[in-house]
């Protein structure tokens, strides 16, 4: 009796394994192969996502845990707690969260005193009608969900706060102020002696000669995990999340927490997410825009490469990358401005290693790989 059960539930588990794999497939062949992507070499982002993956979660869940698990290690300081800090010192907060089939979207920005933003993000979008919550009053809303409040600060960031101090705030990001911001902390004031008129036409000049005096953007001083993910199933999701510019005036928000701009994903066409100099970016939105160039046929590469040439002809200093991703599976980059710019990706094409490629930020270079 004893053998016949044991053989039963062979038989079982036998079935049931090759149900999962035949599942796994069709939906693989008909919604293109299951994939992470993700800007930068966060590799444990896109394994974290991957294994969510594997256990049958949706691309919601890989997005929301592959964002979690960099801002649970901090990645490069640029991601979660303990980095970033803001002229009073204080880290802050923002993430996204994009659903593809019916657009809808989670938002945190300015969180403050609560470490998991991408999570708090994913309660806005499963729990309100809602795009984004801002501040102490986000904050509120992820202690009624459940979260705990704790100090952001640690022992790092209040070292390169105090650096910066003691460096007369230098690098700021203030412009047509008393007293001078290149070599003071302020407090400051507009300076009455420019026309307004003047400002603005000469904003180009101005913004050249200001962010001369600004660390270079990299993965080390000013980053954001922005995540593509397609699951078994075909459904895109796509995600940011980001602690923002390091010495930033208190209030700022980037470009990560906005739809179009930090990410956004199309279930007809594909998504994309963007890294750099959010100010910029966010007036661009060239994640909406490399998505729209994929809706007119272009190709991912050709795609990316388009949404970056319209901020760098308009502003020739803009340092950042793009990474697009169409329904087929095919992954594409762009960058301008930076050295070189990273992206990791992981799919059945892989083998569920991490593949990372290097895009060189040339005006016309892009890199291609076809997942299919």
């Amino acid at each position: 009796m004893d053998h016949t059960v044991m053989k039963l539930h062979r038989l079982c588990l036998m079935v049931c394994i090759v149900a999962f794999t035949s599942s796994w497939t069709n939906a693989s062949q008909s919604g293109g192969p299951p994939i992470v992507v993700n800007t930068w070499a966060f590799q444990a982002a896109t394994r974290e996502a991957w294994r969510t993956l594997l256990k049958g979660g949706s691309s919601l869940d890989a997005v929301e845990d592959g964002c979690s698990r960099c801002e649970d290690l901090q990645c490069d300081g640029t991601v979660g707690y303990g980095g970033s800090p803001d002229e009073n010192g204080e880290t802050t907060l923002d993430a996204l969260i994009m659903y593809g089939p019916n657009r809808n979207v989670g938002a945190v920005a300015q969180l403050r005193r609560v470490k998991y933003a991408m999570r708090v993000a994913r309660k806005v979008l499963d729990h309100t009608s809602h795009t984004l919550l801002v501040g102490d009053l986000a904050t509120e809303f992820a202690k009624a969900m459940g979260f705990q409040e704790a100090d952001l600060s640690t022992n790092k960031s209040r070292t390169i706060y105090e650096k910066w101090k003691n460096a007369s705030c230098q690098p700021n990001y203030w412009t047509d102020v008393i007293p001078d911001p290149k070599s003071s902390c302020g407090p400051y004031k507009p300076t009455q002696d420019v026309p307004l008129r003047l400002r603005w036409k000469n904003m180009d000049s101005v913004h050249s000669s200001q962010r001369r005096s600004i660390p270079v953007v990299s993965r080390w001083n000013h980053d954001t995990i922005g995540m593509i993910v397609i699951d078994g199933h075909g459904i895109i999701s796509g995600g940011t999340s980001t602690n923002g510019m390091c010495h930033k005036i208190p209030g700022r928000v980037g470009d990560s927490p906005i739809p179009g701009a930090g990410a956004y994903v199309d279930q007809d066409v594909g998504g994309a997410t963007a890294t750099g100099d959010g100010d910029v970016m966010m007036r661009f939105l060239p994640s909406y825009q490399a998505v729209e160039f994929m809706r007119q046929g272009l190709q991912p590469a050709e795609a990316c490469r388009q949404a970056i040439r319209r901020i760098s002809r308009a502003i020739p200093t803009f340092q950042g990358g793009l990474v697009c991703v169409n329904v087929h599976g095919t992954v594409a980059a762009a960058c301008h401005g930076l050295s070189f710019f990273p992206y990791s990706t992981i799919s059945g094409q892989t083998n569920g290693a991490v593949l990372i490629q290097n895009v060189t930020c040339e005006q016309d270079t892009v890199l291609e790989m076809q997942n299919n």
